[in-house]
Order: structure tokens, then C-alpha cells, then sequence
């Protein structure tokens, strides 16, 4: 069983063009959304409202955007990646931020990428689709283990 697509993304337009654009690929993933750092912490490792799920299961994909409600992108990015039970996950930054300074700590900090939001909506879309079949088609992210 494969674990779901976490959106992390506190903006409900970008929300919502990125669950179209996910939708449009034709994987078979559940996408799960949240919106501020905190709640994607909470579910990456089971507090909160995720008491009780499995963290066995993780996300095959985080998209993560920076600048996030309660607890920054970035510290997200170093919680994930100091556990070893979520260190592997994939987590793309997706957001709008296009200083060098941010990518530079974004990959400090362990990303697997770093995508700047496209302004124009088809351009976004295909973005989006293109991040979707890379890390779940091409690199092997969403293929089952055996």
C-alpha cells in the first residue's frame, strides 16, 4: 500500500491548481492537504488530530511550500529529515519564494528539490504534472516495495 501526496500549501488558489494539475496526471494517489507546518509535522508523525495513524506509512511525496502558517518550510524540512522514520520521504519546496538564499537553505536542509510557482496558470499546471510523474513515475517514489 502506497502512502498518500502530502500538499503542504496555506494558499487555497495554488490548493486548488495544484490538486487539478495532480488530478490531470492520472496518478493514483490520494492527495492529502494541509495548510500550516504544524499540521504537516502533526501528520508526519502521528500528533494531534494524526494520533494513531501509521507513521509505517508515509508520504510517497511532500510538496512544501515556505512560507507556511505556525512553523516555516524550512523547519519542516529539518523536523523530516532529523527522524529516521521520515528521513527517505521525498519532499519537493514548491512556493513562490525566488531568492538563491532560499533554495540554498532549502537544500541544506535536505530537500529533493525546489520549484518556483509559475505565475502563469498553464505553465503552473504543467509544473505541477511534471513533478507528479518525475517523482512517482520516473525516480520510483510511488512504486510498491517488494
Amino acid at each position: 500500500m502506497l502512502g498518500p501526496i502530502l500538499l503542504v500549501e496555506d494558499n487555497p488558489d495554488d490548493e486548488r491548481l495544484t490538486l487539478r494539475a495532480l488530478s490531470s496526471c492520472g496518478l493514483n494517489h490520494e492527495v492529502l492537504v494541509v495548510g500550516d507546518g504544524g499540521e504537516a509535522l502533526d501528520y508526519m508523525f502521528a500528533l494531534g488530530r494524526w494520533k494513531g495513524r501509521d507513521v509505517g506509512l508515509q508520504p510517497v511525496l511532500v510538496l512544501l511550500d515556505l512560507a507556511l502558517p505556525t512553523i516555516d518550510g524550512f523547519e519542516v524540512m529539518r523536523q523530516i529529515r532529523a527522524e529516521p522514520v521520515t528521513r527517505t520521504v521525498p519532499v519537493v519546496m514548491l512556493t513562490s519564494t525566488r531568492e538563491q538564499s532560499a533554495l540554498l537553505e532549502s537544500y541544506g536542509a535536505g530537500a529533493n528539490g525546489y520549484v518556483v510557482k509559475p505565475v502563469d496558470l498553464a505553465t503552473y499546471v504543467q509544473t505541477v504534472r511534471e513533478i507528479g510523474s518525475y517523482w512517482l513515475r520516473v525516480n520510483g517514489s510511488g512504486v510498491t516495495p517488494r
